[in-house]
Parts: structure tokens; C-alpha cells; sequence
């Protein structure tokens, strides 16, 4: 997710990550694992559609990420870090392959009731953990209800299954027993669930890191030290964390006893944490890693080279703006003015310089298309901000005198990679055009801005967006009065009712859903003026031609490397 919190929580413009689905992402890490959640369907960095058959030399990726992974623990991981090790490690019921099309994890099928409502998944018999019990139905119903049991603590357990499993928001608020969660262990291979309503997603859903099994024995056993090392973990899917040293990096190897072993190539992940942008070119150019993120002085130095990708992302960054923090952003027309100061077009073209385009509304290009018609979203809705300096300090002029005041000043949180603090002095320097605005950043660890979010603790914050689940909802939803990754102070009931109109009554009519969706965006951007849009991500990177088979995703994990291998290296 986003993913994240597909905050993407400010996650990685190279990384992963938001306040990204998971997700949210940091806008700045030069990592591995571009994020929220992050992501075109294409192989990244060579040639997806080789015979992994032709795997040679030594099978082991080398790689950095910019960030240290909040968590291993699938019902507490809101981030894009967490989510792509979750992923590498885990299986779910489906995983996303290639063209973000699911494709068997631990279910092998499934079918739906007539009224949507009750899915009924055949599990695989042959799944084991890697301390050798069995997968069964029952580790995702223990999953689900600790992920919704309010005495967990997860934030995107009730996010992502409120509204959609049958009883989960009601349990989340500790009104009724979470054994009546919508789900059910007919068996051992056989998992029914129930729906609060037709989900049109839900298949996309399922594929998210929150949806991940437990060992409920092995959960329990571990207490609170589950998920904290590598000796603390277990895992179902291609990967095993084998060692993990915090704020160092992390190891994965290949999972013998994986169900699908055969078609796991590489033996092993080695993984440094490196923030730094050229830190991470020098060890690319030593040949010790086989991917690093260019931030823009990079750029045009290896443009021409045949390691040289750009990864285009359903990735969006705006500054979130607290309403409840700070009088001066709880005023319309301050926000407005934020919106318009701004230049997107050299913030992507000179500070960043990496194929990221300017964001121009809560959904990013090139991510769902018109039911009907196939036209973009973002082509449908056009830019509903723009740069315009005039417009914003007549709004800003407005504002202070609402507020009956000359000068302001805001206090902005942002990232402490080197990329971040480049792009937060660029968005600072523009703010400050606004007269009589003074701008304080405060450059932080990821870790600490995930938690800032959460807890309202800032008044302007540079934050991302990746979504987990392939349909406009993943975005708009967040907005909602309370939403779980609101944390804006955003309450409209206007607002609330359309999101609710298009996932209950139109939950079956995806024309008018969809529509509904556009004006939605309308509202939330050009009206209410709740996010002031930067970018859509882009990775620049360097690949090593030798890696093959590496499936970029549009939501949850950025990589899949299941189907990775090295070729001649």
C-alpha cells in the first residue's frame, strides 16, 4: 500500500512504500522496493518473458532499500517496506503475476454466490509453514480476526476489511465478538467468507498483505516478540528471512518446503539499508548490488546506458495538510492557495528527474479506466490543480484576512534520505512565495513519520499513496470522515455520502460507480482543497542486465520476485 500505510507513508520515490498500501511511502528512499503500496506490469529491469529455465551463475539478488522495516507482523505492517518483505516471504490466498492478474497462492479456485456476497475458497493440501505445519483455512480465519480484534492495535485491519467482511467494522469497534467475523474454516481447505456487501475488488483484495495467513499456535508462542527477528517469523511463500539486523539490512533464502519450490529460482535476497543516493551508485558500480535508485544529478549521467530503467507508479504524493493541527490549514482558501504555489512541473523535471509526472488530482494516471468507455480516469477528470502564483496569493490574501492575520508560519515533516531533503527544500522555497509565509521543515526517520501520522502529530507533511486494490476506491476512500488513514481532520458529510452511494448502492452498476468516483475527486481536491497533489512516482534505476524475471506491481509488494533468477552474471 499501499500502501500501503499505503501512507506510503511517504515511502521511497526509488523505494518502496505510502504513508504508499501499503499503501503509504516515503516520497524518498533510493531502495529496492519502490512502494503502497507503488508499478506498471512489466519486468523490471530485463526481460520478463525469458525462460527462467536459462538461469545461471551464482542465483542471489543483491539489493539496498532506503528504508529499515517497521514490521514483520502482517496485521500491524501499513507501509511499503513491510508489505514487499511480507510478500517476498508470504503467500496469501492469490499473489499478483504478471499484467496485476492474480494468481494462485495458497487457494487454488474459488467461486461466489449469486448475490456476491459468499466466496467460497478450495485451498491447496501441499502449503506447509516453514516450521513445517500444514497451511490451513483456519490460519487465515485467525489472521482476519486478529487483524480486526481491537486489542491488536492494526490500523489496517479495520481499514481494509471494514466494510467489506461481513461484522468487521462492528468488531474493530468493539461492539460485537470477534468470532463473528465473516469468516469461516469449513475445513482444512476450505475457507468461506462473507461479505458486508458485493465487493467488486475483492479478488484484488485478497492478494494484500493484511489478507496473509498466521500460524495461530506459533503466533501465541512468540507473544510480543512475534515478528520482531528473523528467529521470530515464519513463512509460507518463496522466502525465508533467514537474518535480519536492524537498521543493517536483512536475508532472505530460498524456502525448500514452498508448495511451488520448483518454479523458485533464486537462492537467496541480500539486503542493505542504504539512504543515501551516492552510496548506493558506488556500490552498484563495484558490482556488490544489482539495483539502486538515481536521484536527478544521476540521471542524466546514465540515462544511455543499457542498465537504465524508468519504473512508471499508480503512486501519488501531496502534502496532507492537518485541518485539526493548525487554524491557518482548517481555512479553505489557505489550502487552495498551497495548491497553486506550487510548481509541479520543475519540481519533476529538476529536482526530481526521474519520469515522474506532476499529480493533478487524488488518482494517478494510467490506473483505471472508464468501465464503458476506457477512457483514463485522469484524462477524464483533467488537472484540477494547477500552478498559478497569481491565483495563490489572491486566495493566500483571502485566507489572512479570514484569519485576521499578516504573517504565519507552518511547520512542514519530512524525510531525512538525501532525496527528501532535497525535494522538501524545493517545496519550502515554493510555500514561501506565499507572503508573509515561513516554512520550518523537519527532516525525520520513516519510522518516526509513520508514527507522527498516526498520532496527528505534524501540521504540513510530504506523503504518499499506493493503492491496494486495483479501483479508484483504494484512493478516495481514505478521505472519509474518521477514515483510519484519514488523519487530516477532514470531515464532510457530502463527501462521505458519495463515497458510501458508490460502494453500497452502485456496488453493481460500475458505470455509475465510476462516474460517481469523478465528481468525488472533484470535491475532495477542487472544492475542499484536503491535498495539495505533487507528483505520480517514477523510478529511475539502475538494473543489472543479468536479472531476469522480476514482476513490477501496481499495489502491495512493489517486486515479485518469485519468479526472479540471475542469467550469465
Amino acid at each position: 500500500m499501499k500502501k500501503t500505510n499505503w501512507l506510503l507513508l511517504v515511502l521511497a520515490l526509488v523505494l518502496s512504500m505510502f504513508l504508499v498500501a501499503c499503501s503509504g511511502g516515503d516520497s524518498t528512499d533510493e531502495g529496492s522496493s519502490d512502494d503502497g503500496s507503488t508499478d506498471t506490469e512489466q519486468d523490471s529491469g530485463s526481460d520478463s518473458e525469458g525462460d527462467s529455465e536459462a538461469a545461471s551463475g551464482e542465483q542471489v539478488l543483491n539489493l539496498i532499500d532506503g528504508a529499515e522495516i517497521p514490521t514483520m507482523d502482517a496485521s500491524l505492517a501499513t507501509d511499503a517496506v513491510a508489505f514487499q518483505w511480507l510478500g517476498s516471504t508470504m503467500d496469501g490466498l492469490y499473489r499478483l503475476g504478471e499484467n496485476a492478474e492474480p494468481e494462485p497462492g495458497i487457494a487454488k479456485d474459488h467461486t461466489v454466490s449469486d448475490d456476491a456476497l459468499t466466496w467460497t475458497f478450495n485451498l491447496r493440501d501441499d502449503a506447509v509453514w516453514s516450521n513445517g505445519d500444514p497451511v490451513t483455512a483456519n490460519d487465515f480465519v485467525y489472521a482476519w480476526q486478529r487483524a480486526v480484534d481491537p486489542d491488536t492495535g492494526s490500523e489496517y485491519g479495520p481499514y481494509m476489511m471494514g466494510g467489506v467482511i461481513k461484522n468487521a467494522t462492528d468488531i474493530a469497534a468493539g461492539d460485537t465478538p470477534v468470532e463473528e467475523l465473516g469468516v469461516k474454516a469449513v475445513d482444512d481447505t476450505t475457507l468461506e467468507v462473507t461479505l458486508e456487501k458485493p465487493i467488486p475488488y475483492f479478488e484484488s483484495l485478497t492478494t494484500f498483505g493484511t489478507f496473509l495467513p498466521l500460524n495461530q499456535a506459533f503466533v501465541e508462542e512468540q507473544g510480543d516478540q512475534y515478528a520482531l527477528e528473523a528467529d521470530t517469523l515464519l513463512s509460507n511463500g518463496p522466502f525465508v528471512m533467514t537474518e535480519w539486523s536492524h537498521g543493517e539490512g536483512w536475508t532472505l533464502e530460498k524456502n525448500e518446503d514452498y508448495w511451488d519450490a520448483e518454479n523458485v529460482k533464486l537462492a537467496g535476497i541480500n539486503v542493505k539499508v542504504v539512504k543515501d543516493t551516492a552510496t548506493g551508485v558506488n556500490l552498484y558500480e563495484t558490482g556488490e548490488i544489482d539495483r539502486t535508485g538515481l536521484s536527478a544529478e544521476f540521471v542524466d549521467q546514465y540515462r544511455t546506458s543499457e542498465d537504465f530503467r524508468i519504473e512508471e507508479e499508480p503512486v501519488l504524493f501531496y502534502l496532507k495538510m492537518n485541518q485539526e493541527a493548525n487554524e491557518i490549514l482548517g481555512n479553505v482558501n489557505a489550502r487552495k492557495a498551497i495548491q497553486h504555489v506550487i510548481d509541479r512541473q520543475s519540481m519533476v523535471d529538476v529536482i526530481l528527474n526521474n519520469g515522474s509526472i506532476p499529480a493533478v488530482g487524488d488518482i494517478p494516471a494510467n490506473f483505471v479506466s472508464h468501465p464503458e468507455s476506457g477512457e483514463d480516469f485522469r484524462e477524464l477528470n483533467g488537472d484540477l490543480v494547477t500552478n498559478d502564483v497569481d491565483k495563490a496569493q489572491e486566495l493566500w490574501t483571502t485566507a489572512k484576512e479570514e484569519l485576521g492575520i499578516d504573517t504565519a508560519e507552518l511547520n512542514y515533516l519530512g524525510g531525512d534520505t538525501e532525496v527528501a531533503k532535497n525535494l522538501d527544500a524545493y517545496i519550502k522555497d515554493q510555500l514561501e512565495k506565499l507572503e508573509g509565509l515561513t516554512v520550518n521543515v523537519q527532516s525525520v526517520p520513516f519510522q518516526e513519520r509513520l508514527d507522527r501520522d498516526t498520532s496527528m502529530d505534524y501540521e504540513l507533511q510530504n506523503s504518499g499513496w499506493g493503492p491496494d486494490y486495483i479501483d479508484p476506491n483504494t484512493f478516495l476512500n481514505m478521505w472519509v470522515t474518521d477514515g483510519g488513514n484519514n488523519k487530516t481532520g477532514y470531515a464532510n458529510e457530502d463527501y462521505d455520502a458519495m463515497i458510501e452511494k458508490a460502494n453500497n448502492e452502485l456496488a453493481q452498476k460500475p458505470v455509475e460507480r465510476f462516474e460517481l468516483f469523478l465528481e468525488a475527486e472533484k470535491k475532495l481536491i477542487q472544492e475542499d482543497a484536503v491535498l495539495a497533489p505533487l507528483y505520480q512516482r517514477a523510478a529511475a534505476q539502475l538494473w543489472k542486465p543479468h536479472v531476469k524475471g522480476v514482476i513490477v506491481n501496481p499495489m502491495g509488494p512493489d517486486y515479485n520476485y518469485k519468479h526472479a533468477y540471475i542469467e550469465g552474471k
